[in-house]
């Protein structure tokens, strides 16, 4: 008997007509679970909306995401845009202030209007919301669409969706932000010390790990790791790496934590 494809959450229709009212839409894609979902289901409601995928690249995009992206906008026909948002020109990007986001997407979202007068949207979802997320502030003054959000979807429903548009690969990733996520607040961004942290990740997950974040800290690098492989594995395999890259810091394992590099104002 054939398997019957998952049931579209209940909200798809929701999302459906959050869409349709803007009539044409650019989805800024960044290679996760959300934005890849959102840009294959507003995909399937050609030609009642036009639609236009844009990636911005750059030096904190992991080489996964990219792929990821590259790789579903062929196989689905999208129409792919790529462009430097050019937050790595930005002194105050560059800092790493705690609202390091904020600068990020102002630059990505001012980028995009270059390109393009649609509506934009993110896969910003439901849960996000909750978060401390300064990067949704640059959205806000932009008038940046959240459709998502609007449908009342959280992150097990928007997995629930790429389920059901047949995207099983990408419903089971793990969250994926951005290289300049794993350096401590306060430490300044470079480029060369973001290609050491991807190719870290790079090589533990291809070692066994699903889940790893190397986190460069002022007392060192951490790489954290759901425990598939053992401390001592993950050491030996990032220890190389960030020797060859010459970042002169000590290296040791930890759980994964999520967010742990960031540290935030307290009022």
């Amino acid at each position: 008997m054939a398997e019957h494809a998952p049931a579209l959450p209940a909200q798809a229709e929701q999302l459906r007509n959050c869409l349709l009212r803007h009539g044409r839409v650019a989805i800024a894609v960044s290679g996760g679970v959300d934005s890849l979902t959102l840009a294959s289901f507003a995909w399937t409601l050609r030609p009642a909306l036009t639609v236009r995928m844009i990636f911005a690249d750059g030096a904190a995009v992991p080489q996964a995401a990219r792929a990821r992206v590259h790789a579903l906008a062929e196989e689905q026909g999208w129409p792919l845009q790529v462009i430097d948002a050019g937050e790595l020109a930005d002194p105050d990007y560059v800092k790493n202030p705690v609202n390091r986001c904020y600068f990020c997407k102002s630059h990505l979202f001012d980028a995009t209007a270059v390109v393009t007068d649609a509506v934009v949207c993110t896969g910003t979802n439901v849960d996000d919301v909750a978060d401390f997320r300064p990067g949704r502030s640059a959205a806000a003054e932009r008038g940046i669409a959240e459709p998502f959000v609007e449908a009342q979807m959280r992150k097990s429903d928007v997995r629930a969706l790429a389920r059901a548009l047949g995207l099983s690969t990408v419903a089971e990733l793990p969250a994926s932000p951005c290289l300049s996520s794993r350096i401590e607040t306060g430490i300044h961004i470079d480029p060369a010390m973001l290609r050491a942290v991807d190719e870290v990740e790079t090589a533990v997950r291809s070692a066994g790990a699903v889940v790893v974040r190397c986190r460069v800290r002022d007392s060192g690098v951490v790489v954290e790791h759901d425990g598939v492989l053992t401390d001592d594995d993950v050491i030996a395999v990032a220890g190389r790496l960030v020797a060859a890259y010459g970042l002169g810091l000590s290296v040791r394992a930890a759980p994964y934590r999520q967010g742990s590099a960031f540290l935030r104002v307290i009022p």
